[in-house]
């Protein structure tokens, strides 16, 4: 359990955790605690909206603060495996063509405007928020359905685009019982986050419309490319998170 946690945060933040061991059994548990971890890059952004709320600037400005620092907590990976599988999509490319466009270090065109439409929604759900603390209290919980998406993408049925590699690693090591209960724990989470500024049924919704996002998504990319990949997983967090803050900005 342990050595899963430490797993986690080590793929998903930069927090400087060394992870004991890497093999399946263990990326099993780093998939399923994603969503405990996701609550770093999440506590991240809530602190910088709450900071930029504290020195007077405007919302907008502190909402893109926010997205900026759970960039930077996480690598800002998840961003460059968004913009990865929309130039590899985008191409309309056969899997295995579109999976090398995917595998090269610069951005497309599409990735580009993925990119700068994803974080400007980000910021600006963020930015919606009434006050403070409801725009801390959305962080949080997209933060936390992001990280939901991998227990799905990681399920039993669900196989590896390539034969090594993170998706690999991870690639149907998640029971579909078990990725039930994970979304459980997170929708329970979300609700009890929620009550803090009184909207536990928007959170637990933000919750299950990020699932339902990542299950949608995840569908065509496994069409298309026959499987996921590092970048299907970084981009599924990072649909997924969206998803949970459009969701929390609707009134």
């Amino acid at each position: 359990m342990i050595a899963g946690l430490r797993l986690a945060v080590t793929l998903l933040t930069v927090v400087p955790l060394r992870a004991d061991r890497v093999d399946r059994a263990t990326a099993r548990t780093a998939m399923l605690a994603a969503p405990l971890v996701g609550l770093i890059p999440g506590t991240a952004a809530a602190a910088a909206l709450l900071l930029a709320d504290l020195a007077g600037l405007s919302r907008l400005l502190g909402a893109f603060l926010a997205i900026s620092a759970m960039a930077a907590v996480t690598r800002a990976l998840h961003l460059d495996g968004l913009a990865d599988l929309a130039d590899g999509l985008g191409s309309a490319k056969p899997a295995e063509e579109a999976l090398a466009i995917m595998k090269k270090s610069d951005i497309g065109p599409f990735g580009v405007v993925t990119l700068i439409l994803t974080l400007g929604i980000q910021a600006t759900a963020l930015a919606t928020a009434p006050t403070r603390e409801t725009a801390a209290t959305a962080a949080l919980v997209a933060a936390m359905a992001g990280r939901l998406a991998l227990p799905w993408a990681c399920r039993t049925g669900v196989p590896s685009a390539r034969p090594s590699g993170l998706g690999a690693l991870v690639a149907e090591t998640v029971r579909p019982r078990a990725a039930y209960a994970v979304t459980a724990a997170g929708l329970t989470a979300a609700a009890l986050i929620g009550l803090a500024t009184g909207h536990p049924i928007k959170t637990a919704l933000a919750v299950a419309a990020a699932t339902v996002a990542t299950l949608a998504v995840l569908t065509h990319t496994r069409k298309r490319l026959g499987g996921i990949t590092g970048d299907v997983l970084g981009a599924l967090v990072e649909i997924a998170t969206t998803t949970a803050l459009v969701v929390q900005a609707a009134h």
